[in-house]
């Protein structure tokens, strides 16, 4: 059963929120990259890209909290389905945000791949396109149907209107005590005192999964069929 529910668009610090979730005892926490490196879990999703209904309870099998598309985009049915649960909104600089999303788009989605990959990257990228239907319908949704992850972001002021219009809907559809607004830089203090927990005695806040950790890891995937998990490389 989800007890956090991650309501921030990708890149803003969803990885670095799941580790921080998983650290403080809210895991395992349900993102993209789980989807990715298993690839069974996205006919889970696919009844949503047709306007059917899904069991929240079967797609997260397993989790406790949430982060990241697809998970992210369908807060309010969550929201719904757990009421116990609490919201995490996480936000950056639109503008940084913009810049952040289209180096995911081009190290991803917008990518030209050889036709040898190996077999472990093949069924990786196999499970991006069948999740496709759901990832389309979500970008065109968000962006009113300006552009999309694998044709190419809309222009920036689109593209920035559209995180400004989600962060006012999120913050006007739930009481205050069920949502925080998270900047990842502000580190344990107010996540903790959210949900209630202690803060980790000297230990820093997670700062996963920049850009460059993004092209790198696609980079191995491609070549060596490998992927290492975003948590695994904390310095």
């Amino acid at each position: 059963m989800l007890t956090v529910i991650g309501a921030g668009f990708p890149r803003t610090g969803t990885t670095s929120m799941k580790a921080a979730l998983e650290r403080l005892g809210f895991g395992p926490c349900h993102h993209m990259f789980d989807i990715l490196t298993n690839p069974a879990r996205v006919d889970r999703w696919l009844p949503l890209a047709t306007g059917g209904q899904v069991d929240w309870e079967e797609v997260f099998d397993g989790f406790r909290s949430t982060q990241d598309w697809p998970a992210s985009f369908f807060w309010r049915e969550q929201a719904k389905a757990y009421p116990e649960a609490k919201v995490v909104l996480t936000v950056r600089d639109p503008h940084d945000w913009y810049v952040s999303m289209q180096a995911l788009a081009a190290s991803g989605p917008g990518r030209q791949l050889p036709e040898d990959m190996p077999e472990a990257a093949a069924a990786m990228f196999d499970g991006m396109r069948r999740l496709g239907p759901v990832l389309e319908l979500i970008s065109r949704s968000v962006f009113d149907g300006h552009g999309s992850l694998r044709e190419g972001l809309p222009d920036e002021d689109v593209a920035v209107a559209a995180f400004e219009r989600h962060v006012a809907t999120v913050k006007e559809s739930l009481p205050a005590e069920r949502l925080l607004v998270f900047d990842v830089r502000e580190g344990w203090e107010p996540l903790c005192r959210f949900l209630g927990v202690d803060v980790p005695d000297g230990e820093p806040f997670p700062h996963l999964n920049d850009a460059k950790a993004i092209r790198q890891t696609m980079d191995r995937l491609i070549t060596e069929g490998t992927v290492q998990s975003p948590l695994e490389r904390r310095e």
